[in-house]
């Protein structure tokens, strides 16, 4: 499986900004897809956002759509999620993930790598 490690949460106040990275072990499959997904206590994982490794195509979840950005750096197998505007319903465990596709992410199939996840917490 694909080793995953995220870093970057931390404590923001509202209206603030955060970058998380994912850094995955090993070579990344063109046809992978990598993403976020965030989970608050006593709520369902949350699809947040992916991007596809080969093309940089991407999708978002619509509670962060215009807020939150994907990306991705081929050559340092990094996945970031710049986060701006930040808000107290953002605050969650953040996990890094890897699948066989964009697909595969957002409906939580196929072969999916979870990274231990990273705390973003957002102050009133």
């Amino acid at each position: 499986q694909v080793q995953l490690v995220e870093s970057g949460g931390g404590l923001v106040q509202t209206g603030g900004s955060l970058r998380l990275s994912c850094t995955a072990s090993g070579r990344i499959p063109g046809s992978y897809a990598m993403g976020w997904f965030r989970q608050a206590p006593g709520k369902e994982r949350e699809f947040v956002a992916g991007i596809a490794w080969s093309d940089g195509s991407t999708y978002y979840g619509d509670s962060v759509m215009g807020r939150f950005t994907i990306s991705k750096d081929n050559a340092k197998n990094t996945v970031y999620l710049q986060m701006n505007r930040l808000k107290p319903e953002d605050t969650a465990v953040y996990y890094c993930n890897a699948n066989i596709g964009l697909r595969a992410i957002v409906t939580m199939t196929g072969r999916p790598s979870w990274g231990q996840g990273t705390q973003v917490t957002v102050s009133s």
